[in-house]
């Protein structure tokens, strides 16, 4: 009905209990939540809740947009975090080189249209790849499904890479900001803890991707590239079970300002379920992608060279160990 079990909802409602009577709501916190959740799990308008509650419309909207701000900006810094620790570090890299026998990956990036209802906003600005409108999302998940990062800053018809470059995750990498010291090395190379994603991503020291998207490189290039998409389908997975436990991203039904804090909500929420180890739903998948491999920009000159020798180093040490088995 709610879309987790019962103990995960007693979690969310003892965590935002203390700023929802804060905020002198007239409703017990459990009911505020429990309709809340019941909206983004089945997707509900506001108005098909306000008769299923006995309420009016406005007031379920306004109640939603509460219990969606609390979950994205009281909740996030719990739920979302970047995994700077060793002890959680060693686990995902060790956990994604049993997978793809990559060494020293920690993530895998992915962006996804959220297709919303407004069909008069912004034009082709909103206007994804698939002829819809919609805002971006872009998440970043580790081996469990788990999104450690979540950004929502972009209209649907902005690309991959200029969605990642506006986000605080780019900048806080660039900057030195995010300091991962499990570093390994490869042929003579420093490699430290890197994201994958697809041609979509510019190459970066601290972003892999693919040589060819087509398998048109070498023998070495061909196996790491191969080996690199298997560690991406982590997040392609996370992200279509994120669609298909909270159906309100399928569709979303609130107004365009409140759009990004419904979607990074629904992104806490799909955490707590997963670290609570929640059965999974069906997933909702979206068409297959296609996309422009991503320019480098002049100012990334110094990480696309880092990165396409780490790259190079990694695809080489790659071959090496699988073919001498």
């Amino acid at each position: 009905m709610y879309g987790l079990s019962y103990p995960v909802f007693t979690t969310v409602v003892d965590k935002l209990k203390p700023h929802i009577t804060a905020s002198n709501l007239s409703l017990p916190t459990d009911y505020a939540v429990s309709m809340v959740l019941s909206r983004l799990a089945h997707g509900f308008s506001a108005k098909t809740l306000a008769s299923r509650y006995s309420l009016e419309p406005y007031l379920v909207s306004k109640i939603t947009n509460m219990v969606t701000r609390l979950l994205a900006t009281k909740l996030y810094p719990e739920f979302i975090k970047i995994p700077v620790s060793k002890r959680r570090l060693i686990e995902t890299t060790q956990a994604f080189e049993e997978l793809t026998s990559l060494p020293n990956m920690c993530g895998a990036i992915d962006g996804s249209p959220i297709k919303v209802k407004r069909a008069d906003i912004g034009g082709n600005m909103y206007k994804c790849r698939y002829g819809y409108s919609s805002v971006l999302l872009q998440v970043v998940a580790d081996h469990k499904k788990v999104f450690w990062d979540v950004c929502v800053k972009a209209p649907g018809g902005s690309d991959d890479a200029s969605h990642l470059r506006g986000s605080v995750l780019y900048n806080r990498l660039v900057s030195g900001d995010v300091v991962w010291d499990k570093v390994i090395n490869v042929r003579g190379h420093h490699v430290r803890p890197y994201i994958v994603g697809d041609w979509c991503y510019p190459l970066l020291s601290f972003l892999m991707t693919p040589f060819s998207p087509n398998g048109s490189g070498t023998p070495s290039q061909n196996l790491f590239d191969g080996m690199l998409m298997k560690g991406r389908s982590v997040v392609v997975d996370a992200i279509a079970l994120l669609k298909g436990r909270w159906k309100i991203l399928q569709d979303l039904n609130v107004g365009l300002d409140h759009a990004p804090q419904t979607i990074v909500a629904c992104c806490v929420l799909h955490n707590l379920c997963q670290i609570a180890r929640e059965p999974e739903p069906e997933t909702w998948k979206d068409p297959d992608e296609g996309g422009v491999p991503a320019r480098g920009l002049e100012n990334e000159k110094s990480f696309h060279y880092f990165g396409d020798s780490l790259r190079q180093a990694l695809a080489d040490d790659l071959h090496q160990r699988l073919s001498s088995r």
